[in-house]
């Protein structure tokens, strides 16, 4: 059943007061809270490029504290191994049995902290996770609880010692962008403020994490034509055609479009979909999943350059206002 114009004004209603309690914590910054929300109501992930000191970690925990979820923390260094994400299975002398000891990526909001830094062998333990939901250690599957939630970060100045993320891996995040600095206002704010180390703590609930499950499955609802689906694939196409670009977006990334717009859409209190909504969530969808050749990425071609090219190139649909 599709989502009513009703059921529209709700979804926005609530999904600005989550974007306004996340916002008492993360001042000046709700275009980027507004991402990340639609990433979770999307079981979607998010990888953040930012220098230290912008309130990453801060971020996560207001998240889980709005929602009421657990929130953990994974630091990534280079001796990090897989089954200190994961969890590993001991064999408990007194029962006689094995018993699964679950790691912090058992968590509704996982903070990977420079997530760069481990190698590529402990990287590839959030593959699974970050598609299916669910750990196999030992030949048994854990599932994680839901919402679920990887808000990975990576450091764009110190380079060295990291690994760089493989496709695979860039290819499951929904959305890619950056914090930033606060303008001049919330920067006075925080600044009167800095007896408070931690301003998640003062956070209230909104609303619990089954209430986000049931915003995210009536997001999945939202109306989107036909000639919008027929408008994302000719984007994928023309990506995959361009000369500066080796591999363009996947099909994964043309999915995570869908999905994340018809939560965009819904947080702007529509019920369906516009062409609008796909070239404002395009830049932070689609560009890090972008291969370029190597002799045009010399020659000063950039993802986000491709992109508004095709996006230019490419006409968008004349939709209905309503279904």
């Amino acid at each position: 059943m599709a989502m009513t114009a009703e059921q529209a004004t709700w979804f926005a209603g609530t999904f600005d007061k989550l974007v306004g309690n996340v916002g008492q914590a993360i001042l000046g910054k709700s275009h980027v809270i507004r991402l990340i929300l639609t990433a979770m109501l999307t079981d979607g992930h998010v990888l953040l490029e930012d220098a230290p000191g912008t309130g990453k970690t801060m971020l996560a925990r207001s998240l889980a504290a709005t929602v009421q979820g657990s929130h953990s923390r994974i630091q990534f260094t280079p001796d990090l191994l897989p089954s200190d994400v994961t969890g590993i299975t001991v064999y408990d002398q007194k029962t006689q049995v094995f018993e699964f000891h679950k790691g912090p990526i058992f968590a509704n909001i996982v903070l990977a902290d420079e997530i760069n830094r481990a190698s590529p062998k402990t990287q590839s333990a959030l593959l699974e996770v970050m598609e299916e939901s669910r750990v196999t250690v030992d030949g048994v599957t854990h599932s994680n609880p839901r919402p679920f939630m990887v808000i990975a970060t990576q450091n764009p100045i110190e380079q060295a010692g990291t690994y760089r993320l493989p496709e695979a891996q860039l290819d499951r995040f929904l959305i890619k962008t950056h914090i930033g600095y606060p303008d001049h206002a919330s920067t006075v704010e925080l600044l009167g403020g800095a007896a408070t180390r931690d301003r998640s703590l003062a956070l209230t609930p909104i609303i619990t994490t089954q209430a986000v499950n049931d915003m995210a499955d009536l997001a999945a609802t939202t109306h989107v034509d036909p000639a919008i689906l027929e408008y994302i694939s000719r984007l994928t196409e023309e990506t995959r055609n361009a000369p500066e670009s080796r591999l363009g977006v996947s099909v994964r990334g043309a999915l995570a479009m869908v999905r994340a717009a018809k939560v965009w859409a819904a947080s702007q209190d529509r019920n369906y979909v516009l062409p609008d909504d796909v070239k404002e969530l395009a830049p932070y969808v689609w560009t890090h999943r972008f291969v370029m050749d190597p002799e045009a990425e010399f020659a000063g071609a950039t993802a986000e350059a491709v992109l508004k090219r095709v996006l230019a190139d490419v006409s968008a649909p004349q939709q209905r206002a309503g279904v």
